[in-house]
């Protein structure tokens, strides 16, 4: 009989493990198809306290489906790779799914830099948070669909 238990726990634990695994996936397709869909533009960024929004003023940002990534604001562009990933496929919390940001660039742009954790999303917002690991600031970044 405990045997029987201990398959039938083992059972729903492998179901549980592969739908979450799932959920995780459906959120990193969701938004991978919002933020390469249109333009987007910082609508906030807060480094350890500090809002330094206006530094990114008057830049849009592309997020192509095949991963490169773009802000330009007509004169001066900055080119880059992003993705989206589940840096832990045991749960299905969107905590877990990654934001990535590479720019070639340095000075305020390299500051986007980061793997950044997910806080929100829909298709028009993406919301960022990273918890510094040297300092423990926290560094909010809110993308905002033109």
């Amino acid at each position: 009989m405990k045997i029987m238990k201990l398959l039938a726990m083992s059972v729903v634990g492998l179901f549980a493990m592969s739908a979450c695994k799932k959920d995780d996936v459906k959120a990193i397709e969701a938004i991978e198809s919002e933020m390469a869909s249109g333009t987007w533009r910082i609508t906030r960024y807060i480094d350890s306290g500090n809002d330094e929004t206006s530094n990114y003023t008057g830049y849009n940002f592309t997020f192509s489906s095949s991963g490169t990534l773009t802000a330009t604001n007509g004169t001066t562009s900055y080119g880059g790779t992003w993705s989206v990933t589940d840096s832990n496929s045991n749960d299905d919390s969107e905590d877990d799914v990654d934001f990535n940001i590479y720019l070639s660039a340095t000075g305020n742009f390299e500051d986007l830099n980061d793997d950044w954790d997910i806080s929100s999303h829909s298709s028009s917002s993406l919301s960022l948070i990273d918890v510094s690991g040297g300092n423990g600031g926290t560094d909010e970044l809110v993308f905002t669909k033109n």
